[in-house]
């Protein structure tokens, strides 16, 4: 079976620029979880070794019981994993982007605006460059699994805003509580259309609402 045009946009004889991953504010943004996460631990650090000179030993454990507490229940546990598949499966997309032709002719990738657990896996909000559209996510829809370590990726377009869709990274079978309300409850059901006319269109998106003005 021949792949699709658009796995190839380029003409194969253009001599284009290398993909890069943007200045230093796009890339700050990307990490911007992983830089949370340190400056949340510095500060953990620097708190508690105050607290240990100075003998106040409850700011102590009231912090070791924060961490530790949630860490040893299931809510916890699905918690951090569902998370930390996010960041996972966000770096993952950016990666899938630089490696492909999923870049402008400048070599600028799709900024992931927001992604978020759901029971099957991850759902990303992805605001394209010009020249890239959500057609050509769907046709690397099976490098975009094997690159997140999925089972298969639905595409979602935005039904009036063609820049924005939705990529849905189904991991897992149906994992009730798993989800986080996340984008379901910020665009509703009819805003979004699969680019699969046997798909139907995300079931656990609800009632549409406005989708704030991207700048």
């Amino acid at each position: 079976m021949p792949r699709n045009p658009r796995n190839q946009i380029y003409p194969a004889n253009e001599d284009l620029p290398a993909a890069r991953g943007g200045g230093p504010l796009v890339r700050l943004w990307r990490i911007r979880t992983e830089l949370l996460m340190l400056a949340a631990l510095a500060l953990f650090t620097l708190t508690v070794l105050g607290a240990t000179r100075e003998g106040q030993w409850v700011p102590f454990v009231l912090l070791t019981s924060a961490i530790s507490v949630p860490a040893v229940t299931r809510t916890g546990r699905n918690w951090i994993t569902a998370h930390f598949w996010c960041v996972v499966s966000r770096h993952r997309l950016q990666r899938v982007c630089l490696e492909t032709t999923m870049h402008t002719r400048a070599g600028r990738i799709p900024l992931v605006l927001w992604i978020t657990p759901t029971t099957t896996g991850e759902k990303a909000l992805i605001l394209t460059r010009a020249g890239i559209c959500a057609e050509e996510f769907e046709a690397y829809s099976e490098e975009i699994a094997a690159a997140c370590w999925a089972r298969s990726v639905n595409v979602y377009r935005h039904r009036t805003r063609a820049h924005l869709l939705i990529v849905e990274i189904v991991r897992r079978d149906e994992v009730p509580g798993a989800a986080s309300p996340g984008l379901d409850r910020l665009y509703g059901r009819h805003a979004w259309v699969s680019l699969r006319p046997d798909l139907e269109e995300p079931p656990d998106l609800r009632t549409p609402v406005m989708v704030p003005q991207v700048g």
